[in-house]
């Protein structure tokens, strides 16, 4: 016997899961499949309807739309030194926990330096995954500006040559890239 046999005896037994009923010939049908799958419908989970498919590269409307969306999508940059000054915040890690704020302040629009100098390699590698799927995943960006020190920059926001020069000089670090 199998783990998957085992695992699904024991949902069965606990009442987790119902006990599939097998045909003779040993396979379940694909309408069996479908079945399971319409009752699982949960009431806390939100079904998108599917996006009609279509084939951009042939319609010759195709051109106008894709630059109306890519003038819909252009971010609009914020200077970090109009207004008031921007604060750039700095996060030096002792570990994966302080991961919560570099995603917070990110998130709220605040540029981030990550200073790494003096995190053990394991947790520097584990940051930096985190700091570039982060970035990517908000269409930021990630400069490394020093050794063992990144620059996460969100979307809206631009950091001029002189905050970032003030930034670096605050954080005690100096420019090695």
């Amino acid at each position: 016997m199998g783990f998957s046999d085992f695992w699904n005896r024991t949902l069965v037994y606990f009442g987790i899961a119902e006990e599939e009923e097998w045909d003779d010939s040993g396979y379940v049908t694909n309408e069996q499949v479908e079945d399971t799958y319409r009752r699982r419908d949960r009431q806390n989970v939100r079904r998108l309807p599917n996006a009609p498919e279509r084939d951009d590269w042939t319609s010759d409307e195709a051109a106008p739309a894709r630059s109306r969306r890519r003038q819909e999508s252009s971010p609009r940059l914020r200077s970090v030194d109009t207004g008031p000054p921007a604060k750039v915040h700095l996060v030096v890690p002792r570990s994966f926990n302080d991961a919560q704020q570099i995603a917070d302040r990110f998130k709220a629009s605040v540029p981030v330096i990550l200073n790494l100098q003096s995190a053990d390699t394991d947790l520097s590698k584990r940051l930096i995954d985190f700091a570039s799927g982060l970035t990517y995943a908000l269409d930021g960006s990630m400069q490394r500006v020093a050794d063992k020190v990144f620059l996460l920059t969100p979307r809206d926001v631009e950091l001029s040559a002189e905050e970032r020069a003030r930034a670096l000089e605050r954080g005690g670090f100096y420019n090695q890239a």
